[in-house]
C-alpha cells in the first residue's frame, strides 16, 4: 500500500499531507519514498520495467522534438540580474592585479 500511495501522490499531484488514509500515515509513505529515492531503488525499478517492456515490444522509442521557443518578459523573474556594472569590473581589475 505504501508504494501505491507514492504512485497515487504523483499521479494526482497532491501534497504528501493530503494523501488519503487508505495508504497509511503520510509520514510513512514519505519516508519510504525518500529512502527509495536515496538508495537507488526507484532507478532499479525503472530500469527493470523498461527492460521488460522493451523486450515485449511495448515501448516505441521514436522521439518528437518541438523547436518552439517560449520567452518570458525581462521582469518576469525575481532573481537579480548581473548587468556587468562597475562593481563587477572593479573587483575583476583588483583580482587581476
Amino acid at each position: 500500500m505504501v508504494v501505491e500511495g507514492i504512485i497515487y501522490r504523483y499521479r494526482v499531484g497532491i501534497p504528501w499531507r493530503d494523501l488519503p488514509e487508505c495508504f497509511g500515515p503520510w509520514q510513512t509513505v514519505w519516508k519510504r519514498h525518500r529512502r527509495f529515492s536515496g538508495d537507488g531503488t526507484w532507478d532499479k525499478i525503472l530500469s527493470t520495467l523498461l527492460a521488460h517492456a522493451d523486450a515485449a515490444g511495448l515501448i516505441d522509442w521514436e522521439v518528437s522534438i518541438d523547436s518552439t521557443v517560449n520567452r518570458a518578459h525581462q521582469h518576469a523573474t525575481n532573481l537579480p540580474r548581473d548587468t556587468g556594472g562597475p562593481v563587477e569590473l572593479h573587483e575583476t581589475a583588483r583580482g587581476a592585479a
